[in-house]
């Protein structure tokens, strides 16, 4: 008798955790919800200018919306400089119009440069192919990659002087800047800037 007890006892044991691993089952769904953002914008409704998710700015890449690096739109000069922590070539406007201000590696500001206007920063810009625009975006892309890095936002209007040429758009409704990509008659990106409007639209620079 008592060695049935014990077998019965054994079988019990055998069969608890079956109804645990259903009850974990059961919960599955809900863990996985949890993992999901609070707040969520559906692709279909998503303000202009929005980032995809899949392309977010990476807070870790060097080119922001709001800025580069630990350089901020509405720096001075100065505040630039120190933000950069190395030599910045270049000479300021004395009647606080427009300059660029380039590094040292930077053969000239269409290479890489820090527009300023207005005595506060402004514009990066770059036509170099190891820069990562906000969002992923190079020098090098062709217009079909472009257009499927940002999929939402992204107005294209005929370059004001290459023939068959793009400038491509991307206002951030977040920090008031926009990001903006010109390519070649052959659909590649030459260059892009990030910055305030309405220098972040001045083709020539401080031309």
């Amino acid at each position: 008798m008592s060695a049935l007890l014990v077998l019965a006892g054994c079988n019990r044991a055998d069969q608890s955790p079956a109804p645990a691993a259903s009850a974990s089952a059961d919960h599955a769904p809900v863990a996985a919800a949890d993992d999901q953002p609070a707040v969520t914008v559906p692709p279909a409704t998503a303000p202009t200018g929005t980032f995809p998710s899949h392309t977010q700015p990476d807070p870790a890449a060097l080119a922001r919306m709001d800025g580069y690096g630990d350089l901020r739109f509405g720096m001075d000069a100065s505040q630039a400089r120190a933000a950069w922590g190395g030599d910045l070539q270049g000479e300021a406007a004395t009647d606080d119009g427009c300059y660029l201000l380039r590094p040292r590696w930077a053969s000239d500001a269409r290479r890489f440069g820090f527009m300023f206007e207005g005595g506060q920063l402004v514009r990066v810009q770059t036509g170099e192919p190891k820069e990562t625009a906000p969002g992923g975006g190079k020098v090098g892309m062709t217009l079909a990659q472009l257009r499927a890095l940002y999929p939402n936002g992204l107005t294209e209007q005929p370059h004001k002087y290459i023939s068959g040429a793009l400038t491509l758009r991307l206002p951030d409704a977040d920090t008031q800047t926009a990001l903006v990509f010109e390519t070649d008659a052959d659909g590649n990106v030459t260059s892009w800037r990030v910055g305030k409007p309405p220098q972040v639209d001045y083709v020539e620079g401080c031309g």
